[in-house]
């Protein structure tokens, strides 16, 4: 015991960054096995939009200028940053499905935990977003307007 303490007071940088590595493990740990939001790949939405009887909604949580570049035909654009105030307005789709979208897949994470923090019960949240959709899978993207001129 006394050289562990030892190895602690002289390898103190060491140390911490063990015991901040083996938080971090803990909280990503705890973060997935309690999520209630699922992850999806862009085929398994493409899927789930083709067989879905109920309304489904896309969401891309991306800036706008990165939206005008390219997004799935019917996702409507709320920035990350937007989403909390434009929860009242999604209270429709509480009990449908939600797909969420954004250019690598990291904002929809976080995405998808505002969601079901607020009582929405289907979100899906698409694995590599935009970039593994129009890339990997080569699936149709739209343009808008303004990104063409």
């Amino acid at each position: 015991m006394d050289r562990f303490l030892e190895f602690i007071l002289n390898h103190y940088i060491l140390s911490l960054a063990l015991a901040v590595v083996t938080f971090l493990l803990i909280q990503e740990l705890f973060d997935t096995a309690f999520k209630k939001f699922s992850h999806i790949s862009p085929l398994q939405a493409v899927a789930k939009m083709n067989a879905s009887d109920t309304d489904l909604l896309i969401i891309d949580v991306r800036e706008p200028t990165e939206f005008t570049q390219g997004h799935i035909e019917a996702a409507v654009n709320t920035p990350l940053g937007k989403l909390p105030e434009e929860l009242p307005k999604l209270e429709a789709y509480k009990n449908k499905p939600i797909l969420i979208a954004c250019q690598t897949g990291t904002r929809s994470a976080s995405a998808g935990k505002i969601l079901t923090k607020a009582g929405f019960n289907q979100v899906f949240v698409i694995t590599g977003g935009m970039q593994s959709w129009e890339i990997d899978y080569k699936f149709p993207i739209k343009i808008t307007a303004k990104a063409k001129a």
